[in-house]
Parts: structure tokens; C-alpha cells; sequence
């Protein structure tokens, strides 16, 4: 048999009298005239709590916990009509048993005051005891502060509650099925993943009517990010506070529909169980909360008649089980769609965004809420610095969603490094991490000159400067917020002979609009030529499961992105009327309704259309196809007509191609292998010569130079410096043999 061995403060006031309080559940006490009669009510309590209702058995979050005293100054108050006196300061001993509750954090509860509350650093504890005590006794009187006084001795204790087996199993056996699929939503530990609902006091009060008074299947709609759990959250907490001591208080338990059929293979299985999760619910009255409505619609059967959902809704109408759930407006008219039935189950709340008012005033809640737990104190500008950004950056994102998120963890992360304040620098810093977006973007009062862009350019694609001009355009627009924000950043089409730099610009693109955070590679690269047969538009959104494809996935983890499709003529016509939309829209919906925003991203693609009408390939300056009707040509008037325009790039002349070989040299010479012995490369003009020379091939462009760098360079150096392994600080001078071979010194 196991035990629980439960932490009690116990303590005597002047009367004598002995008090013994369960330290995480304050309430929980027993009064007499000796130590171990309270304790031995306390044990004989708990033990039948754990036998019979062990839903309100204590949660035993403190490791190791200990009992320190806190001596805190108070001023209670004197009250005279309506004016209020501060009398003497009044001295409390305060005892606060604290320990960890996480792998860096701590906890900490005052029993005689029912404070519980957390902190990184066991070095705060008497500062934040202070705060909360001065705090809960704010206003008080002298009178009511006394109580706190006549205590004469503090000591911790603990209550040893055996486990008995054969009541836990029949404990167990009231919530088999359920255990399976669910958690109790109301229990702590659960409880604590869900955000508080700031400023949704009246959604949350109706949520509870329709619930408790009409006994109705909810479901919650509004945008991604509006705080649709975290209001669910909250309605069953205010609930369950509600509920009398003796009544059941896992109520409601929460699920998805993954979870509903994991493990059930055969046919009949997952119905069966769903029938005892039923049958358990209706034992207790019980409400399964789902946190996504379109998953039982998607899961179960070959189509939305054999699914989950449809197995639900007669259930839901005899009223047999109740049920919460949440979806987004566009999950919602796609389920109105497939399974009609199942949205008239339930009666819509709708879930809105924050205004910019109310927005402001959700996050000035949470940064003060996290701020005051952790001790941090907020600069003046930091939440308006995080509202300008989404606002600007993530227009797309409802608030508070990701904002908020935003907030509780960058408070959390400047706590975790022990840091006392957090300014905008602060913000600015994560937010770049975040985006990939450098600082000048970022700020209004760093310019960033058109010349300076066009150089960098240049300097990467060499011999493409009316392509770099074009690239530098729509970097510029972003950097004045002039950019449409209902569409991508931008959507061109690239065209040219192969080998030409259409690759490299959209890498360049990359490196300067995103590449200065956590992730370096914001390149979403797709070979057209896999879209190219049959269903070809639903494997770019899909994969055969139903679930979002590798593509999706990727542009939602990182939408701040350029997202290139390579050869995009090779595509299917299907995925030519999908791009349609988001061109035009800057998103991606699927049949189930889920949207995907790429209005942070950069749309390119590349072709070859027409470059095999000329032979302009490769050298020669003559005068090229007209890409531009090529493409009109190829695509429908609607496709051509949703591009922001089509970039021609010329074929190389021999002068791009030295200079291609000059960086290309320039780049070797920076490798890690050269970097760490102190190894400088040089070289002359006749190893550029040569390089330009034979790596240049007028069918593919500058794209065999890299072969011929590794063949005639890189290969004949890696075998010196091997051979030579201690080779250090010395300079290799690269030059041509009179037999055509790169040779060195």
C-alpha cells in the first residue's frame, strides 16, 4: 500500500486552543484542545475523503515543504463614517511553508491567510510574503487584525493517509472510461495550462447560465487566438466554485477527438467506448468539454456520416450527454457543411477580438498579474510596444491570442534571468527572435535608404539588376508599412534561363527581410514538379490523414518566411486555382475549414518559360524573349493578372560570371576549416579567369561554377591540408599552372 503524506501547519492561540490546517488546502482544519486530536481529526477526514470522494482529496504540489517565519509590518485602519484612520503598525509573525514545485520554481502558502502563491527565487520569499500580506490586509481594522495576533507557536506536521486499494479501484472504476479520454478539468494541475480570461466577466456569466440553467450544448466561435479554452476554463472554475461541499466536482472533463478513438483499430471500438464515457457523464451529470469541434466531424469513419460527431449528436439532442466545445467561424461553416446535424446540436456563442482599447487593457492585466507573481517590473512602454508590433506585424492574429502569450512569456523569461525589470529593448529583442525581422524594421526611427538595400542585393546576385531593383522595392514598402496587409508581402514570378540567380534572390530576399532571429532558414522551397497529377492541390494542404501538410505546418511555425515554388508551370491546374486565393488573400483554407495566413510572407516563383524560344542562354547581351508574354500566355488572364509582376532575368555575360567566380573564391575562403587554423586564401586573376571559364555552361547557366570550384579548387586544398595537418597562420596563394591545373604555395 502507498501512503500521501500531507503537510499541516499547526498553531495555539492565547485561549489554548489548537488549530491544525491542511497546508495546500487551507480550509481544511481541525480545532481541539491537543495536538494530536487534531491531527488524528484531520487523518480520519482525509482518509474517508480519499476512500469516498477522492476528487477533494488534497493535491500535493510542495516538494519538501518547510516552515519559515516572516516578521511583516501592517497599519490596519480605522473607520469613521467615511474617512479611514491608520493606526500604529502592528508586527506579525507569518508562517509560510514554501517549497518546489517545478524544476525552477517555488511555491508558497500562508495557511492562517489562505495566500498561496509562486516565485523563481528562494531569496524572494520574504519580499513577496511581505507584498501578499500587506497587501490581503489592505483596509483592515485592528479588530479584524487581531486574529492574526494571539498565536503563541507555529510548527509543521504532517498527516499519513494510507491508501486502501480496494476503495481506490472502486474510485478508479466511477471514471474508467473517462480517465481513458479526459482530464477533469477542474483539478489544478490541469487547470493551470489555461490562461485566465481577462475581460470576458459577461461571456463567461452567460456561458454559465446556458450551462448550469438550460443545461445546452455550447459551442464557443470566434477567431484563432480570442481565448476560447481559456473562457471555457473559466466558466467551469466559476461553476465549480459554486458547487456545495458534498456534490461532485469533476463535472467536467476535457478531450479531443484524437483522443476519443486513440487505440481502437477495429471496427466497433471506438463507439464502444464512447457509449461508457457516456454512461459514466450521465452517472454524475457530467459535461465533456471538446476543444476542437471539427476534429469529431474529421475522425471515426470513411466520411462525416460514420464519424465521431455523427455518433454524438443523437446523444446531444435526447439531451443523454452535454457538451462544450469551440471552433473557429470558418470550422463551423465547414462542419454546417459535411454534418449539418452537429452544429444544430448546439447553441453558438460567439467569441469576438479585442477592440485596440480592450486589447491594451488585457495586456496591461496579464503583465501586471505575471510582473507582481514574479516580482518584475514593467517599463511604461513595453505593452504598447507589444501591441504597435502585432498590430503592425501580425494584423492577422486576433487579440489577445499571441500577444498575450507573447507577454506572459517574456516576463517569464526575464524572471528565469533573474532580471528586476523589463523594458522595450526587452521586447524588441524576443520579437526579433521570434520574426526573423531586423530592429530597423522594427523601430520608425532607424531609415533604411533604397540604395543601401539595392547594394546588398547586387552584391549577392550579381548581374541581375533589374531583378535586385524589383526585390528592393518590396523590401522598402514593408519597411514603410505601405504594404497591403490583406495579402502577402508580395507575389512575383521570376523567369528566366536556368543558372541565372532566381534562386539566390529569393535566398537574399530571405536572409535581409527575416533572417536575424532564432531560425536562420526562412526559405520554404516546393518543387512544382511533384504538384503535378491527380489531387495535386489537396497534397499541397493535406496529408493523407487530413491533417495540415509539411508545407502548412512549416509557414505556421514561421510565417514570416519567403516561400519560393520552383517551376511553378510544372504544376497542376488545380494548384495554379488554389494559389488564386492566396494572391489575392494572403491565406489558405482547406476543406475543413482551418486557415493558414501567409500575409507576413514573400511569394516567388520561378520558370524558364520562354527562355528556350531564344538562344540567349548563358553569354551574349542579345536581346532576350519577351518572358513577360510567355507567362500571360501559359496562365489563365485571372492567375497573371493576382502577380505583383514577372521579374525577366537575363542570361549572364562573361563579366557576371567572373565576378561570380570572384565571391564564389571569396566565400571558400571563409570556411570553418580555414577560420580555425588562421589559413588565409589568395589568389589571381588567372584562377578567376579560369573558373569563369570552365564552370560556366551556356545550357545551365553560372550552376556548374560550383562544381568546378569543388573539382579544381576545394578537392586539391583538402588534400594538402590533410596531409599537412599542422599547418597554422600561413597564407595560400592560389594560381594556374601552364597545364590549366590550380595550383598553390
Amino acid at each position: 500500500m502507498s501512503v500521501a503524506r500531507i503537510p499541516v501547519l499547526v498553531w495555539q492561540d492565547f485561549s489554548g486552543l489548537f488549530t491544525a490546517s491542511v497546508v495546500e488546502q487551507p480550509e481544511l482544519a481541525a480545532v481541539s484542545d491537543s495536538v494530536q486530536d487534531c491531527l488524528s481529526q484531520l487523518r480520519h477526514f482525509l482518509t474517508w475523503t480519499q476512500r469516498n470522494e477522492p476528487w477533494m482529496f488534497p493535491e500535493l504540489d510542495l516538494e519538501e515543504p518547510s516552515l519559515t517565519r516572516v516578521q511583516v509590518d501592517v497599519r490596519p485602519e480605522y473607520v469613521t463614517g467615511r474617512q479611514r484612520h491608520p493606526s500604529a503598525p502592528i508586527r506579525l509573525n507569518v508562517p509560510c511553508i514554501h517549497g518546489k514545485v517545478a524544476s525552477e520554481l517555488y511555491a508558497c502558502s500562508v495557511p492562517t491567510m489562505r495566500l498561496w502563491f509562486s516565485f523563481h527565487q528562494i531569496d524572494k520569499l520574504k519580499e513577496l510574503t511581505t507584498h501578499y500580506v500587506r497587501e490581503a490586509l489592505q483596509g483592515k481594522s485592528p479588530q479584524q487584525v487581531e486574529r492574526f495576533l494571539n498565536v503563541s507557536e507555529y510548527r509543521l506536521e504532517e498527516v499519513v493517509v494510507t491508501e486502501q486499494r480496494p476503495r481506490k479501484s472502486q474510485a478508479a472504476n466511477k471514471y474508467e472510461a473517462l480517465e481513458t479520454v479526459a482530464e477533469a478539468l477542474g483539478e489544478r494541475a490541469i487547470r493551470k495550462q489555461f490562461a485566465r480570461a481577462w475581460e470576458r466577466e459577461d461571456l463567461i456569466a452567460q456561458i454559465v447560465s446556458r450551462v448550469t440553467q438550460d443545461s445546452a450544448n455550447v459551442l464557443l466561435v470566434g477567431p484563432p487566438g480570442v481565448g476560447k479554452t481559456s473562457v471555457i476554463a473559466s466558466a467551469v472554475r466559476e461553476i465549480e466554485r459554486g458547487i456545495e461541499g458534498g456534490q461532485e466536482r469533476r463535472k467536467f472533463w476535457l478531450t479531443n477527438g484524437s483522443r476519443l478513438i486513440a487505440g481502437t483499430p477495429y471496427l466497433g471500438q471506438w463507439e464502444e467506448r464512447l457509449e461508457g464515457v457516456i454512461s459514466e457523464l450521465a452517472g454524475f451529470q457530467g459535461v465533456l468539454c471538446i476543444e476542437n469541434l471539427l476534429e469529431l466531424v474529421k475522425l471515426g469513419g470513411s466520411d462525416a456520416t460514420d464519424s465521431v460527431g455523427a455518433f454524438l449528436v443523437p446523444y446531444m439532442n435526447h439531451r443523454e450527454v452535454q457538451v462544450i466545445a469551440e471552433a473557429t467561424i470558418e470550422e463551423l461553416n465547414a462542419c454546417r457543411r459535411i454534418l449539418p446535424g452537429l452544429s444544430d446540436a448546439f447553441q453558438i456563442v460567439p467569441v469576438d477580438a479585442f477592440d485596440g482599447g480592450r486589447a491594451l487593457k488585457v495586456l496591461d492585466r496579464i503583465a501586471q498579474s505575471e510582473s507582481r507573481n514574479l516580482r518584475i517590473e514593467v517599463g511604461n512602454e513595453v505593452i504598447d510596444s507589444i501591441f504597435r508590433l502585432f498590430r503592425r506585424f501580425r494584423p492577422y492574429d486576433a487579440f489577445p491570442g499571441k500577444a498575450a502569450a507573447f507577454t506572459s512569456e517574456l516576463i517569464r523569461r526575464t524572471g528565469a534571468k533573474q532580471q528586476s525589470r523589463l523594458e522595450t529593448s526587452g521586447v524588441l529583442a524576443r520579437f526579433i527572435d521570434e520574426t526573423g525581422l531586423p530592429e530597423r524594421f522594427l523601430r520608425d526611427d532607424i531609415p533604411l535608404k533604397e540604395s543601401e538595400v539595392l547594394t546588398h542585393l547586387s552584391a549577392r546576385v550579381i548581374g541581375q539588376d533589374e531583378a535586385c531593383r524589383t526585390a528592393t522595392s518590396v523590401i522598402t514598402t514593408f519597411k514603410a508599412g505601405l504594404n497591403d496587409p490583406t495579402r502577402p508581402l508580395g507575389v512575383f514570378l521570376f523567369s528566366g534561363p536556368t543558372g541565372v540567380g532566381k534562386t539566390e534572390l529569393s535566398r537574399s530576399i530571405s536572409d535581409f527581410l527575416f533572417g536575424h532571429g532564432g531560425s536562420s532558414d526562412r526559405l520554404v522551397r516546393l518543387d512544382m514538379s511533384e504538384y503535378s497529377g491527380h489531387g495535386a492541390s489537396e497534397r499541397l494542404i493535406s496529408d493523407s490523414r487530413g491533417n495540415a501538410s509539411d508545407f502548412l505546418k512549416r509557414v505556421r511555425n514561421q510565417p514570416f518566411c519567403v516561400v519560393l515554388l520552383d517551376e511553378i508551370e510544372k504544376g497542376s491546374p488545380d494548384v495554379f486555382d488554389m494559389l488564386l486565393g492566396l494572391f489575392d488573400e494572403g491565406r489558405l483554407t482547406d476543406r475543413f475549414g482551418r486557415v493558414t495566413n501567409f500575409q507576413s510572407a514573400v511569394i516567388i516563383m520561378t520558370s524558364n518559360l520562354g527562355a528556350g524560344r531564344d538562344g540567349g542562354l548563358g553569354f551574349g547581351q542579345d536581346r532576350g524573349p519577351d518572358y513577360d508574354a510567355e507567362v500571360m500566355r501559359f496562365f489563365r488572364p485571372e492567375f497573371y493578372n493576382r502577380l505583383d509582376g514577372v521579374v525577366a532575368f537575363q542570361p549572364l555575360g562573361e563579366e557576371s560570371i567572373r565576378k561570380i567566380a570572384e565571391k564564389e573564391l571569396s566565400e571558400l575562403a571563409k570556411r570553418e576549416g580555414f577560420a580555425k587554423a588562421g589559413i588565409r586564401l589568395s589568389w589571381d586573376s588567372k584562377v578567376v579567369q579560369m573558373l569563369a571559364k570552365v564552370g560556366f555552361d551556356r545550357r545551365y547557366g553560372a550552376r556548374p561554377l560550383q562544381r568546378a570550384l569543388e573539382e579544381f579548387v576545394v578537392t586539391p586544398l583538402a588534400r594538402y591540408l590533410a596531409a599537412n595537418a599542422g599547418l597554422k597562420d600561413v597564407n595560400i596563394q592560389l594560381t594556374v599552372s601552364t597545364d590549366g591545373r590550380v595550383v598553390f604555395s
